[in-house]
């Protein structure tokens, strides 16, 4: 029973992401840790129009689906940064329209940082080159690149960002949409903070100390 009514709470966060148009058809993928296992939108779904009983539930540690619901090709990769980062809860795969436009130009951004809401909200943003979707080469760079950044950018593919909960998990793709807009929208006519402005915003707001 508990089971079910956490499905029901993944279904209404899919939905909610998709609504906020952050995927075509069935392009997001979507994961959630509850224990010591991980709830995984099913391969092919639509976040639009996820049903619990396509909610795949694995097993974090060796992937296996527990309920016989074939979960999304880009588990691995799900599965890998749940492993990796005890601090996050939930991970998207997302194709926003103007952040996947910047996945696909020849010279993409080396700095995101268009606005406070980047360093702020998401940290650097890390691009990783292209592979194929669901291969183990795609998702060791996910992983990898997932280690010290909340947000990838995969190359002529799409997004991954991941957090502590639903909310700062839209909260930071949504905000990295809107910098690949002003990217977009500006025809690489852009500014960025320096790198003074963006110590100071971390140690004014969040605390860090370099």
């Amino acid at each position: 029973m508990i089971e079910e009514k956490k499905k029901l709470i993944f279904a209404t966060q899919a939905q909610r992401y998709a609504d906020a148009k952050l995927m075509c058809c069935s392009s997001g993928n979507l994961s959630w840790r509850v224990g010591d296992k991980a709830f995984i939108s099913g391969t092919g779904t639509w976040l639009s129009t996820l049903e619990p009983r396509k909610i795949a539930v694995c097993d974090i540690i060796s992937g296996q689906s527990v309920n016989d619901v074939r979960p999304s090709m880009e588990s691995v990769f799900h599965l890998g940064i749940l492993k990796e980062r005890p601090d996050v809860n939930v991970v998207l795969h997302f194709q926003s329209e103007y952040a996947t436009v910047v996945a696909c130009m020849k010279e993409k951004p080396e700095n995101f940082n268009v606005t406070l809401e980047i360093p702020y909200h998401i940290g650097d943003i890390a691009v990783v080159p292209y592979f194929r979707p669901g291969s183990l080469e795609l998702a060791e760079a996910v992983i990898t690149a997932m280690k010290e950044h909340n947000a990838v950018l995969m190359s002529n593919h799409g997004q991954v960002v991941c957090g502590k909960d639903f909310d700062e998990v839209l909260e930071r793709a949504l905000f990295f949409e809107m910098a690949c807009r002003i990217i977009v929208q500006s025809k690489m006519n852009y500014t960025v903070l320096g790198e003074k402005d963006v110590i100071d915003l971390q140690e004014h707001f969040l605390g860090k100390k370099n």
